[in-house]
């Protein structure tokens, strides 16, 4: 009586082996896409490519580096590329990404546009000097309690040319089950001054795929692959009091651009510079901040704790970085001057921060940051 049970089982899987086999070699043929040329800003690079994969790794894999914050995932809305040949209507995964103005002219994310034939796009000049280089992991250091500071020894190239405030992605292996390479987004805390190193700060965001590895992984002495710079997040020579928000990891372009102002002998400017944590746990650099203070008169560094704990016996301002940034700017701060908004933070802390600014007529076109997922 097990004959018939046995029969049918084996052909169950003979008919699921088959079912299997007809959609792998459907797949091939249907998705075989052949070659396809990438035309870049009116023919100044045509490339030739394997079709089928995002433009976003299609680029990277000839040395064109288009910016991802989120690494190809389409939660960032980095990837932007204006394409001037016909690939279809937008994808619902790009549209919370597009302003009307984009989607007119058809401005699209890189990493959702899969290559199925000859396509036209225009990019920044700037992307073609955009670089990966491999480095060694030279220093790794906590900073806080969830803050890792990382040190990088470049090897090949050997010098990283870049605006204090820019960021690079950073690539870590698979482990895990993680089964390829993931890159993420990260501003550099070094000096561009340092040109054979790189500087991150990098903190650990439950389920993250590379901050969990940072953390929990990655050693000294290790070999890492990093890309850019990206980024447009870098001081404007205007002379206009600068107003900088940050909380967390968002100290690190701040780091880099206030050494790098003062290697520069730009201690002329104004600058205010607010720093935001829930306790005082959360807080590190703090002995640099006041060496800064004590070099660079017209410097004021002010943190605030959100929620201090009885054993911080903390002193200083609390409350919501936005709300000391306001209190700061009705009392304190001249504004018949002219101020400009440098930020570096969560979304959220970047919108409150951008309203708040806007209320004291700080405009738009003066808040300046790089929006990562």
């Amino acid at each position: 009586m097990f004959v018939p049970v046995l029969l049918a089982s084996s052909a169950v899987g003979a008919i699921t082996a088959i079912l299997a086999l007809l959609i792998s070699i459907t797949d091939k043929i249907v998705n075989n896409y052949g070659e396809v040329t990438i035309d870049i800003n009116q023919g100044k690079r045509q490339l030739k490519v394997k079709g089928g994969a995002p433009l976003l790794f299609s680029l990277a894999e000839v040395g064109i580096y288009v910016p991802s914050a989120c690494g190809g995932r389409g939660s960032c809305g980095a990837c932007k590329v204006k394409v001037t040949s016909d690939v279809g209507p937008h994808l619902p995964t790009e549209l919370p990404y597009m302003t009307k103005e984009e989607t007119t002219e058809n401005i699209r994310l890189s990493c959702q546009i899969k290559l199925k034939k000859d396509i036209s796009i225009q990019i920044p000049d700037a992307l073609f000097n955009i670089k990966r280089y491999r480095g060694t992991v030279e220093r790794i250091r906590n900073v806080t309690h969830d803050i890792k500071e990382v040190y990088i020894r470049l090897e090949e190239p050997k010098e990283i040319d870049f605006l204090a405030g820019q960021y690079v992605q950073l690539m870590v292996p698979p482990y895990d089950k993680i089964k390829e390479p993931t890159e993420r987004a990260y501003s550099m805390s070094s000096r561009p001054s340092d040109r054979n190193h790189v500087e991150l700060l990098i903190r650990l965001v439950p389920g993250g795929i590379v901050t969990t590895y940072v953390h929990t992984r990655m050693k000294e002495g290790e070999t890492v692959t990093v890309t850019g710079p990206f980024g447009e997040f870098h001081i404007r020579e205007t002379g206009a009091t600068m107003l900088c928000v940050a909380g967390g990891s968002g100290m690190a372009p701040f780091k880099s651009i206030f050494y790098d102002m003062l290697e520069k002998g730009k201690t002329d400017r104004e600058v205010w510079y607010f720093f935001g944590a829930r306790t005082k746990k959360d807080l590190f650099y703090l002995e640099e901040l006041k060496q800064i203070e004590k070099q660079w008169p017209s410097f004021r560094f002010i943190a605030a704790l959100s929620e201090p704990q009885p054993e911080d016996d903390w002193k200083g301002e609390t409350g919501l970085i936005t709300q000391v940034l306001e209190k700061y700017l009705t009392t304190q701060i001249d504004r018949t001057k002219p101020m400009e908004g440098y930020l570096c933070g969560s979304p959220g802390m970047l919108d409150a921060c951008i309203a708040v600014m806007k209320k004291f007529q700080v405009p738009p076109d003066k808040i300046y940051f790089d929006k990562f997922a």
